[in-house]
């Protein structure tokens, strides 16, 4: 099982997550909502296409565009497409790593 871990709190948490480019990218359906913020941050990838973010939020402290996901990725990414990924100090854990 792999996790994402900011301040203590489990961001989300998959036995299913895809690396690229050494980042995990999560099943939506894995994520605890209840830490995610929409943002208005929005970049490009010339391969992946339009990310967009969350900004994370745990026990009133926030971390700004800490999650994005691709909401439509292009062809040669649609294996990550709608899934996220983490930064900004998050923590991936993994049973594998263990």
């Amino acid at each position: 099982m792999t996790k994402a871990i900011w301040q203590g709190a489990v961001l989300a948490e998959s036995d299913k997550t895809i690396v690229v480019e050494g980042n995990h990218y999560f099943p939506r359906e894995s994520l605890h909502f209840e830490h995610f913020r929409e943002s208005n941050t929005t970049t490009t990838c010339p391969w992946k296409g339009e990310a967009r973010y969350y900004t994370i939020e745990v026990e009133g402290q926030r971390n700004p565009d800490a999650a994005w996901y691709y909401p439509k990725t292009k062809d040669a990414a649609k294996h990550i497409e709608d899934r996220v990924a983490f930064w900004k100090g998050v923590k991936i854990e993994s049973d594998l790593a263990r």
